[in-house]
């Protein structure tokens, strides 16, 4: 990226006036358009009020639709298989409780996973009695067996920046995309999953409360919605009938506050100025040369794949972080494991890095 539009993007994000930010694996950077679209819109809202149909259509539907529209090419999906839901994590509830697993069935999952992957399926174990199998995250393809219903792994684990070989597995996968929608290109047909929940508040710089469950076309048909509201139907004058959208509409969790969608509309405005294959080339070269700087410096870097993320061991990864934070340096610790991690966008400076490097060696 030229470094004129590095600098454009810089600009959008107040943050970086105060401080090196690598950790839009937990909250992305938000930008000064974004912040200004949201007031707008609860200005507009407390003076012309919210209560008829014109604020409805207009101001909760049509920005929900266009949000839609604009998420779906980041997956390579149409936008008639993109649900909108409020987090990852709700995505991954949604599959499971759609999907019929039970006594006898197996759940593939790595051993890598987020609490957003493993608590729905500690949830599932507990209810319906379906079994989780944990094995090394690398070795997920070769480990599906004849009682494996599901894979549910990360696209991109949050632990280590390692990329799962998805397109290899032999069975129906669920993937976890929290930190791949927005941070490396995403295709799901190429990716061979039958679904892939993501984030909004991430790589994308939206509010926190947003996110994106993608299911493929062909299985909509199949599944009823574990929510099903006003949103999900399509005969809403007879709702007794449980006449659903045809398309996955049906599985969007409720109703997006237009406050939020504009904020979302207006963070995606911002990474378009470069386009997101730019942001993504620039954010994932920027984290493999921080990679090898860190090993060059004599860190034990945890082994990953083109992504975003960096790990590197620490005796202290929590206080570590917090020492980082206090000078400036925004980056997270993993909870029960040896790692600090930085989250390396495109918005990030190469003085940036430099800097981490000189802190953290």
């Amino acid at each position: 990226m030229r470094r004129e539009l590095v600098e454009e993007l810089r600009a959008a994000f107040p943050v970086l006036e105060r401080l090196s930010y690598l950790n839009a694996g937990t909250n992305g950077p938000v930008p000064r358009a974004a912040v200004e679209a949201a007031e707008r819109e609860l200005r507009a809202q407390s003076v012309e009020g919210r209560g008829d149909r014109a604020f409805f259509e207009q101001r909760v539907i049509r920005p929900a639709e266009e949000l839609r529209r604009r998420v779906a090419p980041l997956l390579g999906c149409e936008p008639a298989e993109l649900a909108l839901s409020d987090s990852t994590t709700a995505g991954v509830n949604a599959v499971l409780a759609m999907l019929d697993l039970g006594p006898g069935d197996q759940v593939l999952t790595s051993d890598e996973e987020h609490p957003g992957v493993l608590a729905p399926l500690g949830a599932g174990m507990a209810r319906r009695g379906f079994e989780v199998r944990t094995v090394p995250f690398d070795d997920l393809p070769s480990e599906v067996g004849p009682r494996t219903r599901l894979v549910a792994a990360s696209h991109v684990s949050w632990v280590t920046g390692r990329v799962l070989d998805s397109a290899s597995v032999e069975a129906p996968v669920l993937l976890d995309g929290a930190q791949g929608l927005g941070a490396v290109p995403v295709d799901v047909r190429a990716l061979g999953c039958d679904f892939y929940a993501a984030s909004g508040q991430k790589w994308l710089c939206g509010p926190n409360g947003v996110g994106y469950l993608y299911v493929r076309e062909e299985r909509i048909a199949e599944l009823t919605p574990p929510w099903p509201g006003y949103g999900s139907l399509a005969e809403v004058a007879r709702p007794l009938g449980l006449v659903l959208h045809e398309d996955a509409r049906r599985f969007d969790a409720g109703l997006l506050a237009p406050h939020q969608s504009a904020w979302a509309l207006a963070a995606l405005d911002v990474l378009a100025e470069p386009g997101p294959g730019q942001v993504q080339a620039r954010a994932t070269g920027l984290a493999s040369r921080l990679a090898g700087a860190l090993s060059e410096r004599g860190l034990t870097v945890a082994p990953r794949g083109e992504s975003t993320l960096v790990s590197w061991e620490s005796p202290d990864s929590e206080a570590d972080a917090a020492d980082l934070r206090a000078q400036g340096v925004v980056v997270r610790y993993i909870p029960g494991r040896p790692y600090v991690r930085a989250s390396v966008g495109a918005w990030n400076s190469e003085e940036e890095l430099e800097r981490l490097l000189n802190l953290v060696a």
